[in-house]
């Protein structure tokens, strides 16, 4: 019986359906609730540390086998139901999969080869893309070192720690040929040729390959796998381009995999569309401007940053240093392969633009907000000479997050309980979220609560933790259960704004200082590592923090990664963004933050500028904008304590004899029922198959989704 349980505990590791099932991970904390903490709720890593005295006497249990037999039969059950949206609705995809190229998958804390939003994104919709059973296949790189673990030290200073991957920790099974000898992709550099292993990791009912090369690390020039994502030089960065595009693209067919739709997920991934162009040259015996026909017809193409430096460019000379073979595989001049990354194809000083190349090279593309996507035309309207801005060729489809990855275990039972046992396979549907606005008020704050107290049970010892490792005077700070807890988490870019609550301190001083009315601000946030400016930011806010007027009241917490996001969104009352509008192509930690009943407070920017109602949280800055930045801020300034005194603090504290703060809940409740519907990856991922993917296979479409 104890070999039976490591078996069927091993089948649930291996399949990254854990991340996003109660059931599963709830098994292992059953085992073992220490060690799966240590491990950092790894599967694998449990697996491989667990002795066989506890799975014996967890095997001893009837109950535990009966729950651990059922997870499989679930998981089976999954993998092989063919009941699923696309059977229904994307047949013409099933011998044509979908290939989701991105720099960045943000999967699971296990599994670090992310560091944001944009991989947060990815790995949310390959996992909708699973529950809806679309065919895709993800294409990414397996970073050896991903993004950083902060600490900041007594002076507010941003100190980062790599740590590097145990691919021998993770559910990655190696690809190998019929010999059973390991799959190899070669790739050309400068330096010489170097190979690239395949990994595969199960999502679901979706792949996620991964590009390897560790095994000749000196040949990837320089140290493109050695150092990190988005770590190194441009040459460097140019090495991981061209090893995810055109390797990604090779390691594909390597295993027999034709996609009908190349899906490039920022231009990082542009070089994807080049190898296509060459491999159709090659293989129809074609010129080609006829080959960029066919490619750029099944290409996809989704922009994420209105931010210029947040586009790719590299010099002219750097790009034939590295690209010459697949230049001459094209069989194009130096001049005409530079003009594909140049908006104005006859500057012969212009960079190469990733963005530019993608945009040229795909069929379809698309912004992730309404907003966005008004900007994105403005911004490329100059690939377009002669026509309005608002017809340039991106639409937009706006972002949604993963709800059962997102969503607070005590959420979802509240949701299975008042809406439908079967509500995470409605979470598209409108009259379902319309009963919320019929539940009973006081059920609703009480869940809130148990959250709260949950991410307060979560927060202390590390607060503990750092105030004795920094050696600090005094108590560390407490979070007051009764407060107002304003959640302001993200990652410290100028624009978005950080500072601008400390812009006022007077006014900051008298929200924070009421204590009938308690308020605690808890930030977060991490700074580029080459972001001097970001990092400033990080100690000018520490530096406040500590001021005595708000000093336990304003709270910074360090190290902010997933683990940290999920506590924040399912504990705060107010989810609060201040991005200067239009910087912020979309924000979906707000999102994230609905599905766990926390009220959004955002300028009209991104996602919210589409979303907000009057009624469904709040919003300030009254979505103007000025070519003055500090009037702009300053004015954005004033407006957000006027929200915060005159709306915010009422709703929140005004109370029913009960205690139940009757027009918060009133709003939380109206959130869920216009917004969650709308917000979520499962209808991302349907606009994305009807809109994008099945044009670009020749199937019927009912048109992109407008631009305004």
């Amino acid at each position: 019986m104890p070999n039976d349980t490591r078996v069927r505990l091993t089948e649930l590791a291996s399949n990254l359906r854990w991340t996003w099932s109660d059931e599963f991970d709830s098994l292992f904390v059953e085992v073992d609730a220490d060690l799966w903490n240590k491990v950092g709720s790894n599967p694998p890593a449990f697996m491989a540390q667990i002795g066989e005295e506890m799975l014996q006497k967890r095997a001893a249990d009837p109950a535990f086998r009966q729950r651990l037999n059922r997870a499989c039969r679930e998981l089976k059950s999954y993998l092989g139901d063919g009941r699923h949206w696309a059977r229904r609705h994307v047949t013409g995809l099933r011998l044509r999969p979908v290939a989701y190229f991105s720099a960045e998958f943000g999967l699971h804390e296990s599994l670090p080869v992310y560091s944001g939003g944009l991989g947060v994104l990815a790995g949310d919709h390959l996992k909708s893309c699973s529950d809806l059973g679309l065919p895709v296949w993800g294409v990414t790189i397996l970073y050896r070192q991903g993004y950083f673990n902060q600490t900041i030290d007594g002076q507010g200073r941003q100190e980062e720690e790599y740590l590097d991957l145990d691919v021998e920790r993770l559910p990655l099974l190696p690809l190998l040929d019929p010999h059973g000898h390991r799959l190899v992709v070669q790739m050309h550099s400068p330096s010489g040729p170097f190979p690239l292993d395949l990994w595969r990791l199960r999502v679901g009912r979706v792949d996620l390959l991964l590009l390897d090369g560790s095994r000749d690390p000196e040949a990837t020039h320089g140290d493109a796998f050695r150092l990190r994502l988005y770590g190194g030089d441009l040459r460097t960065r140019l090495v991981q381009e061209m090893i995810l595009g055109i390797g990604g693209y090779r390691a594909l067919l390597s295993i027999g995999v034709r996609p009908g739709v190349l899906h490039l997920n920022e231009g990082h991934c542009a070089f994807a569309a080049l190898e296509a162009i060459a491999q159709t040259m090659e293989e129809e015996g074609i010129e080609f401007d006829a080959a960029v026909r066919r490619v750029r017809g099944r290409t996809v193409f989704t922009t994420h940053t209105p931010e210029a430096a947040g586009h790719d460019r590299f010099p002219p000379e750097l790009i034939e240093e590295f690209l010459a073979p697949l230049r001459q595989r094209l069989r194009l001049s130096p001049e005409r392969f530079l003009a594909l990354g140049r908006v104005n194809e006859k500057d012969i000083e212009e960079a190469f633009c990733m963005t530019v190349l993608a945009l040229k090279l795909s069929g379809r593309a698309n912004a992730v907000s309404a907003l966005h996507g008004r900007i994105s035309r403005s911004m490329w309207r100059g690939l377009w000479p002669g026509r309005l801005v608002e017809r340039a060729a991106i639409g937009h489809i706006t972002n949604g997050v993963h709800v059962p990855t997102w969503c607070a275990r005590d959420m979802g039972q509240f949701f299975r309980q008042r809406l439908a046992p079967d509500w995470q396979e409605r979470v598209g549907e409108p009259q379902m979220w319309e009963a919320i606005e019929q539940v009973d008020p006081g059920d609703l704050w009480s869940t809130k609560q148990l959250m709260k107290a949950s991410l307060i049970d979560f927060l202390e010892p590390r607060l503990a933790a750092r105030h004795q490792r920094l050696k600090l005077e005094g108590e560390p700070p407490r979070i007051n259960p009764g407060a107002l807890l304003i959640g302001v988490a993200r990652r410290f870019a100028e624009y978005k704004r950080a500072w601008l609550l400390f812009s006022q301190p007077e006014r900051l001083e008298r929200l924070l200082g009421d204590a009938q009315q308690p308020v605690q601000i808890l930030l977060a946030g991490k700074a580029h590592p080459r972001d001097g400016h970001g990092k400033e930011i990080l100690r000018s806010l520490y530096e406040q923090s500590n001021d005595p007027r708000f000093s336990g009241r304003v709270i910074l917490l360090e190290n902010y990664d997933v683990t940290l996001a999920r506590q924040l969104i399912k504990g705060c009352d107010l989810w609060l963004n201040m991005p200067r509008r239009p910087r912020e192509a979309c924000g979906t930690s707000g999102m994230k933050a609905l599905f766990n009943a926390t009220l959004n407070m955002m300028t009209l920017d991104g996602w919210w500028s589409e979303a907000y109602d009057g009624t469904n949280g709040y919003a300030f800055g009254e979505g103007l904008t000025h070519s003055d930045t500090a009037l702009h801020d300053r004015r954005d300034a004033v407006d957000l304590f006027d929200v915060l005194e005159q709306q915010v603090m009422p709703d929140f504290f005004e109370r029913s004899p009960e205690g139940v703060p009757l027009r918060w809940i009133a709003r939380i409740r109206r959130a869920l029922a216009t917004l969650a519907w709308r917000y979520n990856a499962d209808r991302m991922a349907v606009d994305y198959a009807t809109h994008c993917y099945l044009p670009a296979v020749g199937a019927p479409t009912s048109g992109f989704p407008a631009g305004d």
